[in-house]
């Protein structure tokens, strides 16, 4: 009877265990967002213009529609520290992504600052986007 017992509770043990580490891994699903990594090639001696545009309130922007800043830098490397721009930002997902994208674009604040960074001619000449998925090993999962 007793063994019965232990087997039981055993079995109601790993079951109430499979259902905590489902819902875990379901909420976790939910939580883990998409990760954007962009490049930002500036035209020549135009860098700065673009960091003091970021350092501007562009950031403030991101934050108001939707992304989360991850980080910004200027490569560690003599030519591309002239002229290249690092940054990622997070999105719940792709969806939110594009729909950030698209409200930030729209805002007439970012139209009022993106007019007067070309006043000097244009800034950024080339673009390079990548959206990331953390691996279940990163700090980031």
């Amino acid at each position: 009877m007793i063994r019965r017992l232990i087997g039981l509770l055993t079995v109601c043990i790993a079951f109430l265990a499979g259902m905590t580490f489902q819902h875990r891994q379901a909420i976790s699903a939910q939580e883990q967002k998409i990760y954007e990594l962009r490049t930002y090639t500036t035209a020549p001696g135009r860098l700065s213009p673009l960091l003091n545009r970021f350092d501007g309130g562009e950031i403030d922007l991101f934050h108001k529609h939707g992304m989360t800043s991850i980080g910004y830098w200027v490569p560690d490397h003599e030519d591309l520290s002239q002229n290249t721009l690092v940054y990622m930002v997070a999105h719940d997902d792709r969806n939110s992504a594009e729909e950030s994208w698209t409200n930030f674009s729209a805002d007439p604040v970012w139209t009022q600052m993106w007019n007067k960074s070309l006043e000097d001619g244009p800034i950024v000449i080339g673009v390079e986007v990548q959206f990331l998925n953390p691996t279940t090993f990163s700090p980031l999962h």
